[in-house]
């Protein structure tokens, strides 16, 4: 199961028990900000994508949408998001339960800039009702991210 792949990745900090299992499902941003009790702006969802023949994850703020011109400009392909069944075999977590943590090898992480304007995110944690509580800061220690990407549409 995805989200003992997550707390096993997570222990090796001392940080498992943050990994936290809902009664409820987060498989959605609207679940998850329900089952949380916050704004959904605040859930850290996690798109995934193939650049050529590289999986990578773009982890934006819940209320945004990607802009597909950013989005080439930065990758240099269209956007072209994993079926499930990708998702599963090339990042290794299910669609609802993809996260940036524990990922299989060779998954680039990216982090939008649209998470920037909180202290705190829920990203999943590799299930449909897991979810964690980290800071800006702990989501780029733990995600192993390779930049901070601008690829989203601007907020109306």
């Amino acid at each position: 199961m995805s989200i003992e792949r997550v707390r096993a990745y997570f222990r090796q900090y001392g940080m498992e028990d943050r990994v936290l299992e809902l009664p409820e499902s987060s498989a959605t941003v609207e679940l998850a900000a329900q089952a949380l009790h916050c704004e959904p702006c605040r859930i850290a969802k996690t798109l995934s994508f193939r650049v050529n023949e590289t999986p990578i994850l773009v982890v934006t703020a819940g209320d945004q949408k990607v802009d597909n011109a950013k989005y080439r400009h930065r990758f240099g392909v269209k956007a072209k998001m994993l079926t499930p069944q990708e998702a599963s075999e090339l990042v290794g977590h299910a669609v609802g339960g993809v996260c940036p943590f524990a990922v299989n090898p060779g998954v680039q992480v990216y982090l939008d800039e649209s998470l920037r304007r909180f202290d705190t995110i829920f990203p999943a944690a590799g299930s449909s009702n897991g979810v964690m509580r980290l800071t800006i800061g702990e989501l780029e220690t733990y995600s192993g991210y390779s930049d901070w990407v601008d690829v989203c549409k601007p907020k109306q």
